[in-house]
């Protein structure tokens, strides 16, 4: 019987499944550098603690590990946050702080560039105020858009809808914020931190991407 020139000894490489699995791990390390303060940012402006941030980010970033073949090519923000926003869901639901993060975490918390919220108190709570009397689905869209930096195309992407809707959405949800504000571009005018033009549209409303 004839053999053949390199014989099957049945038993797998060794070294082909540890080098995907660190290829995974790399590529989820570099997400997770890449995207970390974004994520945290998200979870500060949703959250009544800090600690409840932390808690949110942690528990973000350990279903984006689980489910990593199912992130999408490029920028991983908008997938990020929509994984942030069912992770909210249910923290807000069950009404229990998630488990407390390790000291790495809580001292990198301290250390990321976060916005003040000592800075433009009154006209923060202008704008939330505001905020809370929109639609939810219509508040967190803007907040996508204008506090989270994404394009109508991600957040549409996030929230799960067709980029027509959320543009469409965010159309309704601005000329709201313009009418319970005001004339956002006189006065006060834009806060660091207070994206009220954002919010209002009358920065980038001609942004359709």
């Amino acid at each position: 019987m004839t053999r053949s020139a390199v014989p099957d000894s049945g038993v797998p490489d060794p070294g082909a499944p540890a080098d995907r699995d660190d290829d995974r791990e790399a590529r989820f390390r570099g997400m997770y550098q890449t995207n970390f303060s974004a994520v945290l940012g998200y979870a500060l402006r949703r959250t009544a603690q800090q600690a409840d941030a932390s808690d949110v980010v942690a528990e973000t970033f350990l279903v984006a590990w689980r489910r990593f073949d199912d992130a999408p090519p490029g920028d991983a923000r908008p997938w990020l946050f929509g994984v942030a926003r069912h992770v909210l869901a249910n923290h807000h639901r069950s009404g229990r702080r998630r488990e407390r993060l390790g000291g790495r975490l809580r001292s990198t918390l301290t250390a990321e560039s976060a916005p003040d919220p000592a800075v433009g108190v009154a006209e923060t709570d202008r704008v939330r105020r505001a905020l809370l009397r929109i639609g939810p689905d219509d508040r967190e869209l803007l907040m996508l858009v204008g506090w989270d930096g994404l394009t109508p195309t991600e957040a549409a992407a996030a929230l799960g809808i067709k980029p027509g809707t959320a543009r469409m959405r965010l159309a309704r949800a601005r000329a709201r914020m313009r009418e319970l504000l005001g004339d956002a571009g006189s006065g006060a005018g834009h806060v660091p931190g207070v994206p009220t033009l954002h919010a209002t549209g009358l920065q980038h409303s001609g942004e359709t991407r």
